[in-house]
């Protein structure tokens, strides 16, 4: 959806925040956004995603408006959320910077890890996160096992290769919507499975990186274990009987870690 197709007026809030529109990029339209650009004007640039009102996910904007102030520098910075003429927008300070490459050897794992052990830091806001251990309840071998998901740390869930940007010698981390409250160590295990997926490691490798997260070393092996299975679970019922390639990707990499753990 073009940017042109915003009203008038919501256009004029927009600017009433940042100054004269000079010039629109698309970035692109993912999950979580309708309208995802960045905007130039006069008083810098900016990254702006909004959702129709009447949009089934709308939620998620308010989400993220309502996590951002909680974040303490790990996510670009909320500027404005905008609720009016039937859309909900979110405008934040852009991030001058690249998605972090995943791959073996490259020198934004490091700083990927150092974010995701800032977040394993940071407690759970007090919002109305769905925690993770209710989130895979359905997925577990055992019931019992959801347990040991459970902890008051702010978990995204979602550390992907295009969820965070790596700006000079940082990275942060972007779309919040599915924000949880959980263990420590959860983000890391999200981690290894998109080390695998994205960046082709095996998962020896993937879980030698996240052990440079304090927390995932202090995880109990178990835990480990069931939130591997979980996952595998997880993809295994999203991929379905014909994926396609990205989502096939994904669930062999989760696949392959849930069987690593049983022969350690």
């Amino acid at each position: 959806m073009a940017f042109g197709i915003l009203p008038p007026g919501l256009v004029a809030d927009i600017e009433a925040r940042t100054g004269p529109i000079g010039e629109v990029v698309s970035v692109s339209e993912g999950y979580n956004s309708q309208i995802a650009v960045r905007i130039r004007c006069a008083s810098g640039t900016y990254f702006v995603k909004g959702l129709q009102s009447s949009h089934k996910r709308v939620w998620t904007q308010q989400r993220e408006a309502e996590i951002n102030p909680h974040l303490n520098g790990l996510s670009p910075a909320l500027i404005r959320h905008i609720s009016d003429h039937g859309w909900e927008l979110l405008i934040f300070e852009a991030l001058e910077g690249h998605h972090a490459d995943y791959s073996a050897g490259s020198a934004d794992l490091p700083m990927v890890a150092t974010l995701l052990s800032r977040l394993s830091e940071t407690p759970c806001p007090d919002l109305d996160l769905r925690p993770v251990d209710d989130r895979l309840k359905s997925y577990v071998t055992k019931p019992s096992d959801a347990n040991l998901f459970k902890g008051e740390a702010l978990v995204h869930t979602d550390p992907n290769d295009t969820n965070v940007i790596v700006t000079g010698s940082s990275a942060k981390l972007v779309d919040w919507a599915w924000a949880s409250c959980g263990a420590a160590w959860l983000d890391a295990g999200y981690w290894v499975i998109w080390l695998m997926a994205a960046g082709k490691h095996d998962p020896a490798s993937a879980e030698k990186w996240a052990g440079e997260v304090p927390a995932w070393r202090e995880a109990p092996p178990e835990a480990l274990t069931a939130f591997a299975e979980a996952k595998a679970n997880y993809w295994d019922q999203v991929a379905g009987p014909d994926p396609d390639p990205f989502t096939a990707n994904v669930r062999t990499a989760a696949q392959q870690w849930a069987r690593y753990r049983h022969v350690l």
